[in-house]
Formats: structure tokens, C-alpha cells, sequence
């Protein structure tokens, strides 16, 4: 019988002696790699009314998307259910969607993010479901931040200031809002209580946006779903508050504000109405000129039922746009005249600049606005 193990000496003895105790294996087969699929092209962009152009874009995700925080005009993130989140750094050309290990349960209501590699994700749900995660390198690990031991607690949404201090609301218990504050970028979140709530009054976990932060110690919150609905706002990083009413329809369960936004420190817009009429036009759209002490009804959007998400797009002034499960609408006046800017559902919306918008919601559906 041959000598199947014999080989050259040379070769012999560079081999360890492990293997000269015996035969040793022959080299693996290497796999032939297989052709990785082209990626699936974008369908060309549509024209939209007034000049505007929408591209929809292709998530990487078929989970209803929730909220989309819109860095510059190249990077974006979306965030969904399914513990899942999305990240484009070429502008939304391509997306690199996951999901959060152990969080596939999760509904990721609220993502804010500060560039390409550090972003934080918050939960929404009862208890223990309402936490917040935190990612410093884009996404392929996360810490586990904090996890809501009042199992009467639902929070909502979250905003920061700067990439250390931020704050998150939880819907009442017992009368008073629960919420969270940072100061060292999530190490640690400090528990707060705000006296004060009607029966029922929380915020919506819609669109992300029922909490904002503007300059570096301002913040707004857009209450509902309670005998009565509030716009609260801090001078001091939640420290104190004030509490101010507005014409939004309001007093049902399903009620009253889900968003908040500001352009600059005097011009702002609330918007909401009912969640549960989703074929019902209303005055869901409130203004301020004095930095929301007091609020007017505005114009109604060019979709019917309510609004979930509105923002103000960064340099263009008084523009803002706003999306429900009706479709998608834009304003140039501060939302007293609205023009129609798409007819499918969305939760949420964010920009970075005219060019550079992003209107997500339900199976992954992610579509980028650029406005004339």
C-alpha cells in the first residue's frame, strides 16, 4: 500500500510535531465564494406637488418604521419595531438596516442621533419595555442604558441637548409624569416627577417628536390623551416647568398633541388631534409667536385625520412639514396654509437641510424629500 502520509522532507520539517505523530489533514477546500447579489436599485424619484421630489428608498427592513433622526445630509438614522434600526451614510442612496441582539421585541419609538457612530435608541411599552440603548460605533454594539422599573411607567420619547445631557417622558402615574435626565451622555439617568397631569394625560409614542430640546437648556413637551392636553416647557433642563393649554382638540383617550416643534425662540407649531379618526379633518394644527405661552388654531394639513410628526426644516424659515397615517403635507407660513406633499402612510419625519428629509413609517418605508 502507498504511503499516502509520506511527503518531502523539506516540507516535513517545517510541519509541527503534532502532525508528524501522524497523518497530516489535507488542506481544506477552499468554498467557492458565490457572486454577492447586486443590490436592488432605488426606483427613480417621483415628482411631488409644488415642485418638491420624492425618492423612496429601500430600508433593508419590511418593520413599521417609527422615527428618523436626520444628522446631515449624508448620514440618517430610522428606528422601528422589532427591536430594529436603520443607517444610511451616503444620504439614503443605501441602507444598512438591524436588529438590536436580545431587543427583537422592542419598539424602537425614538432614535436620536449625533453622527455616523453614536446614536441612542429608546423603547416604548409598559415597564420594563420602555428603556434606552446607546451605540458609539455605528451600531454594532449597544449598551443597555436604562430599563424602566415602574411597571405603571410607558415613556414615550426622548431628546437631548448635546450628546451628554438629555430627557425622557413617560406618560402619568397617579397624577404625576415620571421622566429621566442625563448629564453624562446615559451613564446614569436621574428619575424626576412633575405634580399636575389630568386623568389619562401622557404623550403620544408616535413620531419620536412629543419631546424636543432647543438651545442648550430649553425643552418642550406635547401632552394628550387626557381630560386635557398641555404644552410644557423647562428654561432649566426640566428643573422647573410651566404649563400652557391650547385650542387642539383634546379630552378624549385618544386626543390631543403628538408633536411639538420650533423654528426659533418665538415661532413654534403643535400638532395632533384625534388618533383614532383617521378619516376626520379637524383644526389638529396650533401656532405660537411668543415662545408658547400662547397658541392659535393654524391651517389644517392637506391630509385628513391626525398628524403624528411635524419638524421645521432646518434654514429654509418658516417651512415645515408634516406626515399621519393620511399621507404627508408641507407648509411655507408656519402651518397656516398647507399644500399636499404625498398620500402614503407615515409616522415620522426629520431633515437636515431642504434637500435632505426623510419621511418613514409602516413596512419600512423610508422616503427622502427634497423641497424646491
Amino acid at each position: 500500500m502507498p504511503d499516502v502520509c509520506r511527503r518531502p522532507r523539506s516540507r516535513l520539517t517545517r510541519l509541527p510535531l503534532l502532525l508528524l505523530l501522524g497523518c497530516a489533514p489535507a488542506p481544506p477546500a477552499q468554498p467557492e465564494t458565490a457572486p454577492k447579489p447586486a443590490p436592488t436599485p432605488a426606483p427613480p424619484p417621483r415628482p411631488g406637488p409644488g415642485g418638491t421630489t420624492l425618492r423612496d428608498q429601500i430600508s433593508g427592513t419590511t418593520q413599521r418604521l417609527q422615527a428618523v433622526s436626520a444628522v446631515s445630509s449624508q448620514v440618517v438614522w430610522a428606528s422601528g419595531l422589532g427591536g430594529t434600526f436603520s443607517l444610511s451614510t451616503d444620504g439614503g442612496a443605501t441602507w444598512d438596516a438591524s436588529v438590536v441582539p436580545g431587543a427583537d421585541s422592542l419598539q424602537f419609538r425614538d432614535i436620536a442621533a449625533f453622527d455616523a457612530r453614536t446614536a441612542y435608541l429608546l423603547s416604548a411599552g409598559n415597564g420594563a419595555s420602555s428603556r434606552i440603548y446607546k451605540t458609539i460605533d455605528g451600531g454594532r454594539n449597544w449598551q443597555l442604558q436604562f430599563i424602566n422599573r415602574d411597571t405603571l411607567a410607558f415613556y414615550d420619547c426622548f431628546a437631548f441637548w448635546d450628546r451628554n445631557h438629555g430627557i425622557a417622558w413617560s406618560d402619568n402615574v397617579g397624577g404625576k409624569f415620571p421622566y429621566q435626565t442625563t448629564v453624562n451622555g446615559g451613564e446614569i439617568w436621574t428619575p424626576h416627577t412633575l405634580d399636575g397631569a389630568s386623568p389619562g394625560e401622557g404623550a403620544f409614542a408616535a413620531s419620536g417628536t412629543c419631546v424636543i430640546t432647543r438651545g442648550s437648556r430649553e425643552a418642550f413637551v406635547a401632552t394628550g390623551a387626557g381630560t386635557s392636553s398641555h404644552i410644557l416647557y423647562t428654561a432649566d433642563r426640566g428643573v422647573t416647568w410651566r404649563w400652557t393649554t391650547t385650542p387642539i382638540p383634546q379630552g378624549r383617550p385618544g386626543s390631543g398633541h403628538t408633536t411639538v416643534a420650533f423654528r426659533d425662540e418665538r415661532h413654534g407649531l403643535a400638532a395632533g388631534g384625534d388618533i383614532a379618526a383617521d378619516s376626520t379633518s379637524t383644526d389638529n394644527v396650533v401656532t405660537t409667536e411668543d415662545g408658547g405661552r400662547t397658541w392659535t388654531v393654524a391651517g389644517r394639513p392637506a391630509f385628513r385625520g391626525p398628524v403624528y410628526g411635524a419638524v421645521y426644516v432646518p434654514g429654509a424659515g418658516a417651512t415645515v412639514v408634516a406626515v399621519g397615517p393620511a399621507g404627508a403635507s408641507w407648509s411655507r407660513d408656519d402651518g397656516h396654509t398647507w399644500m399636499p406633499l404625498d398620500s402614503l402612510s407615515y409616522w415620522s419625519v426629520g431633515f437636515a437641510a431642504h434637500t435632505a428629509g426623510w419621511l418613514v413609517g409602516p413596512g419600512g418605508r423610508i422616503t427622502k424629500v427634497m423641497l424646491p
